[in-house]
């Protein structure tokens, strides 16, 4: 019979074979287009070193007050942008080279290939972004406390947000394609969110990134461990970004079924 030319081990693909192939890939992406993967790295830290010494030219002191602030905030913005770009460009460039029909019709399904994708992007966002740290530290010659106990879990919280927004706008991209403008202005976005002000305006906490960021501010300036913090606050924080998570994921998902449905899975 057909079904006896199938073994039982290849009708059930291994999800470890499925992240080495997928690191790989990115990997190999970062590695025979150096000059883009510098030039990205190279904005962020250009970028800063603007504010930084911009700002000593203008403020002069009053700046080191708020440099703990400059250099976290960065440390998560870094962390977000390629997070974010990272999942939902991934469907436009895709799209483009022809291959996310591949991707749709893997064994994994499209669901899990790009949770893959999402783990093996922000394991290297986090590389990423801790080498941007490491460097504006020392530029600035200002060593924030990095216990990994306690900045790690609030980094990967903060960061669930940013993952459903990616979802949600990698959905979109199935099916009108053409949304990189929105895109950037998002990423402009993220800077308002990691800015805001939680402390003194409380509802500000139910924003995306906005509750994360407050507290990977209070623990790197200020040396408090997690367990620290307040146990009602961090449930609150776990809730929000569980929800953005699960919200955007369920619209990247109906958007596949609208995309399938429509036949513009492949298009571009």
């Amino acid at each position: 019979m057909a079904t006896s030319d199938f073994d039982s081990s290849d009708a059930d693909p291994s999800l470890i074979a499925l992240l080495k192939v997928i690191t790989y890939k990115k990997w190999i992406l970062l590695v025979r287009y150096p000059v883009n993967t510098a030039s990205e790295f190279l904005t962020l830290f250009i970028f800063f070193l603007l504010i930084f010494f911009g700002g000593q030219a203008i403020a002069g002191p009053a700046l080191t007050d708020s440099l703990d602030g400059i250099i976290v905030g960065f440390f998560l913005f870094s962390l977000a942008i390629t997070s974010y770009s990272g999942l939902a460009w991934s469907v436009t460039r895709e799209a483009q080279w022809g291959t996310l029909e591949r991707l749709y019709m893997s064994p994994h399904g499209l669901g899990t290939v790009m949770g893959v994708m999402t783990v093996v992007n922000v394991c290297f966002s986090f590389l990423w972004g801790l080498l941007l740290l490491i460097l504006m530290m020392a530029t600035t010659g200002r060593w924030l406390t990095f216990d990994p106990f306690s900045v790690v879990p609030l980094v990967f919280l903060t960061l669930m947000s940013v993952i459903g927004l990616g979802y949600l706008f990698g959905g979109l991209a199935l099916i009108y394609k053409r949304i990189e403008n929105v895109f950037q202005l998002l990423q402009f976005g993220f800077i308002g969110l990691i800015a805001a002000p939680v402390n003194e305006i409380r509802w500000l906490m139910l924003l995306p990134v906005a509750h994360g960021s407050y507290f990977t501010r209070v623990v790197m300036e200020d040396a408090v461990r997690i367990w620290d913090l307040p146990a009602a606050e961090l449930a609150i924080l776990v809730i929000t970004s569980t929800t953005y998570l699960l919200i955007g994921y369920y619209c990247f998902y109906r958007a596949g079924r609208i995309a399938r449905m429509r036949g513009v899975m492949g298009h571009y």
